[in-house]
């Protein structure tokens, strides 16, 4: 049986702290979705089919990746994806308390789903999207920190 993860996120933009987790997962999984959510009542910095165009475009060597968007429950996203587990990167204990919880959550609508957490590497640990989003905001280059050019 295929090991499938579900990565999900809003990826708004998407990192290369996000291409690492991808790259290390494939080591762990057969395939991993990059899962774009999608929340109606959130607006986006970056227009989401522009960003699902540049993570396909960053990941079209690895057929082992593959990219969706989505509007639900993650936990149901990865029942209908047939994915088993949730790959989810850490950066520090903040992200760990915000992430257990969620795990917990999703465990509880599916209840075969398991999340695997990977540290993030210690090179990366400090771009996040919101910090990348006001950069751009306000002018800065922001390529340093993305697996694509905007």
């Amino acid at each position: 049986m295929k090991r499938i993860a579900l990565f999900p996120g809003s990826f708004d933009p998407f990192t290369k702290g996000h291409e690492d987790i991808v790259l290390r997962g494939l080591k762990l999984f057969d395939e991993v979705v990059i899962g774009v959510g999608r929340n109606a009542r959130k607006e986006r910095y970056f227009p989401l089919d522009q960003m699902m165009e540049l993570i396909e475009g960053a990941f079209q060597a690895h057929p082992a990746v593959r990219v969706i968007s989505y509007e639900d429950l993650t936990a149901r996203v990865a029942r209908n994806e047939g994915a088993k587990f949730l790959l989810r990167g850490l950066r520090n204990t903040t992200d760990f308390e915000y992430e257990n919880g969620i795990s917990q959550v999703n465990r509880y609508v599916y209840d075969e789903i398991e999340t695997v957490f990977l540290i993030t590497s210690p090179d990366l640990a400090p771009i996040s999207s919101s910090i990348v989003r006001d950069l751009h905001r306000y002018g800065q280059p922001v390529d340093t920190f993305l697996p694509y050019k905007l």
